[in-house]
């Protein structure tokens, strides 16, 4: 079956760094897109990072750097200097249709539970 589970998530001051990983089963990181998104309490979901089956990152938020390891088969998402608003619930997904980066969001099939990460002094 194809699983994906975040960790990594808690509470963080404001200006620190936190790393989330994704543990990946059911398929290999570097057969597929995957993509890390965030929802906050009234806000739509949208992609902060994504990187695709031949290892090319994409990024929305430039203090946020992604990365994976494919012995361990697990995405990660290095966050720095922390900001309050970037509190919110942290997914990662991966693209069912095509191996690249891009579409919407629909097109990322599966996904994991989420992890909370909360930015607060």
């Amino acid at each position: 079956q194809v699983q994906l589970v975040e960790s990594g998530g808690g509470l963080v001051k404001p200006g620190g760094s936190l790393r989330l990983s994704c543990v990946v089963s059911g398929f290999s990181v570097d057969s597929a897109a995957i993509g890390w998104f965030r929802q906050a309490p009234g806000k739509e979901r949208k992609m902060v990072s994504c990187i695709d089956s031949l290892g090319r990152d994409s990024y929305w938020e430039d203090r946020f750097t992604i990365s994976r390891d494919e012995v361990k088969n697990t995405v990660y998402l290095q966050m720095i200097m922390l900001k309050p608003e970037d509190t919110a619930i942290y997914y990662c997904a991966r693209r069912s249709t095509l191996p690249s980066c891009g579409g919407q969001r629909s097109e990322y099939g599966n996904w994991g539970q989420g992890t909370q990460v909360t930015v607060s002094s």
